[in-house]
């Protein structure tokens, strides 16, 4: 299999064996989440070439600009949320099943996602699947949720400096994310900015601080996905996989 490529490194090959596996998972005539990052971009890769190979039909949501380039570009047809039905009717629920990877995964599939700044768009998109499969390599899974990450908050840019005090009073360190190849802070998607907000011996209370952060004036999401993952696959470098359930 392309998973044991001596091309990939050791961590490229467990993204990639997480990739298919989920790939896998996909049956005709699915709707679909498709999901932003490095892992994700396996899975897309392996379904479109199920789409070449053995005619699957099926349809996609993407979560980012970059999700909908990489679709496209392995022939993968694409829907928007107003194609989707209202609710679950004969064809099944809105999305039968949506991929995406993660920055952390606690023991009880709780997440921390944004490091593509695409984390407000795979929420929205996670929420409407009838299974959220998440991706990873073994780096991802933790004990505690923040203990490498931080949480990406998603803010209004005229509303940084009173969101990053409020962060501060919850504990964390924030910190307004910039670009590594443009002058000034990185923009979302959707136009905003991502303050990526530390917690230096991770996260005591995670509902607590989601709860916080979307009360909070300027924010549009967080990374934080709490109890919203049905599956993860944990991709190993010698192609296999584990699969963890809740």
């Amino acid at each position: 299999m392309a998973s044991n490529s001596p091309t990939l490194s050791a961590q490229d090959r467990a993204k990639r064996a997480a990739g298919e596996a989920a790939a896998a998972l996909v049956t005709d005539g699915m709707r679909l989440g498709l999901g932003t990052g490095s892992t994700t971009a396996f899975a897309l890769e392996a379904i479109g070439r199920r789409v070449r190979e053995e005619g699957l039909r099926v349809a996609g949501v993407p979560t980012s600009f970059a999700a909908e380039r990489l679709a496209r570009q392995h022939g993968l047809p694409l829907l928007s949320l107003a194609d989707l039905p209202l609710g679950p009717d004969e064809n099944g629920p809105a999305l039968h099943l949506a991929l995406d990877g993660a920055d952390e995964v606690s023991p009880a599939l709780d997440l921390i996602k944004g490091r593509g700044a695409a984390h407000t768009r795979e929420k929205v998109v996670a929420a409407l699947a009838d299974r959220f499969v998440v991706l990873a390599d073994p780096s991802k899974e933790v004990e505690r949720l923040g203990a490498s990450m931080p949480v990406p908050v998603e803010v209004l840019p005229m509303a940084e400096p009173s969101v990053s005090r409020e962060i501060r009073r919850l504990g964390g360190e924030p910190a307004l994310r910039m670009g590594e190849k443009k002058d000034g802070p990185v923009v979302t998607d959707q136009g905003l900015w991502v303050i990526d907000a530390a917690f230096a011996s991770g996260i005591d209370d995670p509902a607590a601080l989601a709860a916080a952060l979307s009360e909070t004036p300027g924010v549009l999401d967080h990374g934080l996905f709490l109890g919203m993952a049905t599956d993860v696959l944990i991709g190993e470098a010698d192609g296999s996989t584990r699969h963890r359930s809740r």
